[in-house]
């Protein structure tokens, strides 16, 4: 199993392997699966809002903080938020 890109996650959750090819504990996976089956059922505010805050957890990852404030004001979005600094930065 290809194990690699932006869905290796979900492949290895569905798939009920960790990412070094070993079991996940069934409980891991009955949890997890149920707290996403309640979040599909959650009513959504708005596609540019989600889209806004998946650039700012992954593109932290990738980007400093000036790079990504700058990046998410130079798309429209407002800048980075302070309680976002202090998680993403701090």
């Amino acid at each position: 199993m290809d194990l690699s890109g932006p869905d290796a996650i979900d492949k290895a959750i569905a798939a009920g392997i960790d990412l070094d090819g070993s079991a996940l504990p069934a409980e891991m996976l009955m949890l997890y699966r149920e707290v996403m089956d309640l979040e599909g059922q959650r009513k959504r505010s708005g596609v540019r809002k989600s889209m806004r805050n998946r650039v700012v957890r992954t593109g932290a990852k990738h980007f400093d903080q000036d790079t990504l404030n700058g990046r998410l004001i130079a798309a429209g979005w407002e800048g980075l938020k302070d309680k976002e600094i202090s998680f993403f930065y701090g």
